[in-house]
């Protein structure tokens, strides 16, 4: 499998079926910046949502429209996703729910955060739970996206019922863990042989490096891979 790190939480993850994307936050991504769009929306059969805010639906619509590829994502989230930007092909569930979609299956795994669209009036609308994907594959690794979250302890729960092998996970603190925990969380509840930090560096209010997390992973840290945006990883 090949993993491309998109600036932000955005990935392309493709195996010899499937091209798959997750949160695909391009349009105002400076962390997108350089990637040439046209490539990486080359192929793309999926494209998965882990919750409902706008830095992680990003290009959703569009890439659906351009591609006809498939649409993951909780059912609140999928409804306002076809009522109000037109996306026609969903597979919609809920957390502890898991659809198969061709040669791989994704289950919607707790996530500690929201997910809400706000509106020019400033209210906020729900858009149902935030969710982790954990993803299944027929002939690869599995890989645990997990969304937007902080440290919780049933990540346990998560790694015994699922065994990820890879783990994305963010650190950019403020909005979801920061590098410190995010570390404690993978070393204390997981046994990931590669993991890729994500959700740093993208605005300035982030955490810019993931050093804290290198740190904090202590002799774990040879299982990290922190490519710059645009850059893949094997596994």
């Amino acid at each position: 499998m090949k993993i491309t790190w998109l600036g932000h939480a955005a990935f392309r993850l493709e195996t010899a079926k499937s091209t798959i994307l997750i949160d695909p936050f391009f349009t105002g991504n400076p962390g997108f910046e350089g990637n040439d769009r046209k490539d990486v929306v080359k192929g793309v059969t999926h494209i998965l949502l882990t919750h409902g805010h706008a830095d992680h639906i990003g290009d959703t619509a569009a890439i659906a429209k351009e591609t006809g590829a498939v649409v993951l994502c909780n059912y609140d989230l999928g409804m306002w996703l076809s009522h109000h930007q037109g996306v026609e092909k969903l597979e919609t569930g809920n957390t502890g729910g898991t659809i198969s979609l061709g040669d791989f299956s994704a289950t919607f795994v707790n996530a500690f955060h929201s997910s809400a669209q706000i509106t020019e009036n400033g209210v906020s609308h729900s858009l149902g739970s935030a969710n982790g994907l954990m993803l299944h594959f027929d002939d690869e690794p599995g890989v645990l996206h997990m969304g937007d979250t902080d440290i919780f302890s049933d990540m346990a729960l998560i790694n015994e019922l699922h065994r990820p092998e890879i783990g994305i996970v963010p650190i950019g603190d403020r909005f979801t863990m920061g590098g410190a925990v995010a570390a404690l969380a993978c070393r204390r509840y997981f046994s990931f042989a590669k993991v890729l930090p994500c959700h740093y560096g993208t605005f300035p209010i982030l955490d810019q490096t993931a050093d804290a997390f290198l740190e904090g992973m202590e002799e774990d840290a040879k299982n990290v891979a922190v490519p710059k945006s645009g850059e893949s990883v094997t596994v």
